[in-house]
């Protein structure tokens, strides 16, 4: 149990994954506030108030991964065009687990739209990691 502890720990505080959390709550922010904006004070349906809120956190999150997270420094226009299409078509995957969530929690479970969307991202934030980390920016053997 101590090693895995250790083993967990270890992965928690790589410089990856402390990047790939203060970017991922940096994220969070960004969708929760445009979803908040959208639904709570300019009172848009929660469904285009979600998938405003997807669409930016998304560029957000894209360029930030890039960048920072996996440190993809390259915009060969072959590299740069497959990283866009993997990513926003995983994105695309947890945009489903995201309405669907959402759907869940405040349609039919009644929760709070606010709550909702902060439950819901947790779950997203780490599907995305996992698709992120072994499909999108994952290093090349001979790269």
């Amino acid at each position: 149990m101590k090693d895995l502890i250790r083993k967990v720990w270890r992965f928690c505080t790589t410089p990856e994954m402390i990047s790939y959390l203060v970017f991922g709550v940096l994220t969070t922010v960004v969708n929760v506030g445009m979803f908040s904006l959208c639904h709570d004070v300019w009172q848009w349906g929660w469904e285009l108030s979600n998938l405003l809120a997807w669409v930016l956190a998304v560029v957000f999150s894209f360029l930030t991964n890039k960048l920072f997270v996996f440190r993809s420094k390259s915009f060969a226009p072959r590299v740069f065009l497959f990283e866009l299409v993997s990513f926003v078509g995983a994105r695309l995957l947890s945009l489903g687990v995201d309405m669907a969530g959402m759907w869940l929690l405040i349609d039919v479970l009644f929760f709070s739209s606010i709550l909702s969307k902060v439950i819901v991202n947790v779950l997203v934030v780490i599907i995305n990691y996992v698709l992120s980390k072994l499909l999108i920016f994952r290093k090349k053997k001979n790269a």
